[in-house]
């Protein structure tokens, strides 16, 4: 089966997420990723979860094996010049090198972009970091908590009486990742196109930032945000969710809403809703959200979700609507199910397990997953046989000087 990336190889030093998910997505698409760790403990990432005071058991490191599948791990002591002529050497025979270092550790160590340029003039060279290249807070560091803080995300998440709300799972990171794995993909058509590397950067900031594109924009150009909103009182009430009579929530989402009121307040009991002087169109009902927030309240709260599916599923109108799922619910949705967003995966140590899958579906040429994250510099032999020709006694001699 053909990929997308095949014959594609990318040098990752990279730690903890951001870094990691971005050559993660690039080795699911079938490129050979050669994960660079230092030689004592590796990327930290590797401890976190423990680090966190959870005992895993038997049970896989979920942070690691999902940042780090298809990947090799070769170790290396970076601060020893035998260990960066290594790097030179994998540089010259590879396409793109990605780093998620504070601004200017690679510099001291011989391997910025200026550095490995010299090796292979067509290096498409990967830097993520919290605020950009350029500014007063280029060199600070930076985690997925502070990019959620800078991005005005957190004050963005929840009503406007509420403090500053994180967002679980490692979304800054994550975006981040999702971010420069796009622009190394452009970076790779501009190299095929034109002949030449380039450096590609993101930022925890840039990438959050895009992700907030409406507010952002709307600031930019109306002056103003798009603000957090008291969910009783939506100016659109049919763009809102509500809880039913087991607790679960329902999702609206009929952006016209002038179209559905009518057949919306039938199906759900409340036909004098209809011609309610409160509530007859779209501008009065915003003017009087409150209100109608209360009577969708109430009516809601009469049936269990499910029931209101049917209902809906029944009625005339057409209407526009969802579940509002927890992580607990995903791995059982259908639609999880049936487009493979989550598939099983026999993992070497643990046996079968559940894993994302891709996210994007190319139909000739499609992603996947081959490998589980590796073990501490288990490819480390393989890497300098393979790709750099090194004979065993030039490894045993770097094995016994700690270079790798």
């Amino acid at each position: 089966m053909t990929m997308p990336l095949e014959g594609i190889r990318v040098i990752d030093w990279t730690i903890w997420q951001q870094g990691p998910v971005c050559s993660a997505m690039l080795g699911d698409l079938g490129a050979e990723v050669i994960k660079i760790e230092e030689r004592v403990g590796g990327d930290p990432g590797r401890g976190i979860v423990k680090m966190s005071g959870v005992d895993l058991g038997d049970l896989p490191n979920f942070y690691f094996e999902a940042n780090n599948r298809n990947k090799k791990s070769l170790t290396l002591d970076l601060k020893q010049p035998e260990a960066r002529e290594i790097i030179y050497g994998l540089v010259a025979k590879s396409d793109v090198f990605v780093q998620n270092f504070r601004k200017g550790v690679a510099g001291r160590l011989g391997i910025d972009y200026a550095t490995l340029r010299k090796h292979n003039e067509k290096l498409i060279y990967a830097s993520a970091t919290g605020y950009g290249p350029e500014g007063p807070s280029s060199a600070e560091p930076s985690f997925d908590q502070l990019g959620l803080a800078r991005s005005g995300i957190m004050l963005a998440a929840g009503e406007p009486d509420m403090p500053p709300l994180a967002i679980a799972g490692g979304v800054a990171d994550q975006m981040g990742a999702v971010m420069l794995a796009y622009g190394v993909l452009a970076a790779l058509i501009a190299r095929d196109r034109h002949g030449m590397g380039q450096e590609v950067d993101t930022s925890h900031l840039s990438s959050m930032m895009w992700l907030q594109g409406l507010s952002v924009s709307c600031k930019l150009m109306m002056g103003f945000g798009m603000g957090r909103q008291f969910r009783s009182q939506a100016g659109n009430p049919l763009w809102n969710h509500y809880c039913c009579k087991d607790n679960q929530w329902l999702c609206l989402g009929m952006l016209q809403p002038d179209r559905y009121w009518a057949d919306f307040c039938r199906a759900i009991g409340r036909p004098a809703l209809i011609d309610d002087e409160r509530f007859r169109d779209m501008a009065v009902r915003s003017q009087n959200a409150e209100a109608c927030v209360a009577e969708l309240d109430a009516a809601f709260k009469e049936k269990a979700r499910g029931e209101w599916i049917d209902i809906f599923n029944r009625s005339e109108g057409d209407f526009i609507l969802t579940i509002v799922n927890s992580i607990d619910d995903l791995p059982e949705d259908p639609q999880v199910i049936a487009n493979d967003y989550v598939v099983d995966f026999d993992h070497p140590n643990h046996g079968p397990i559940k894993v994302q899958g891709m996210p994007v579906a190319l139909r000739e040429t499609p992603g996947q997953i081959r490998t589980a994250a590796p073990e501490f510099g288990q490819h480390t032999e393989e890497v300098l046989l393979d790709v750099l020709g090194y004979d065993w006694d030039k490894i045993t001699k770097l094995r016994e000087s700690e270079v790798i």
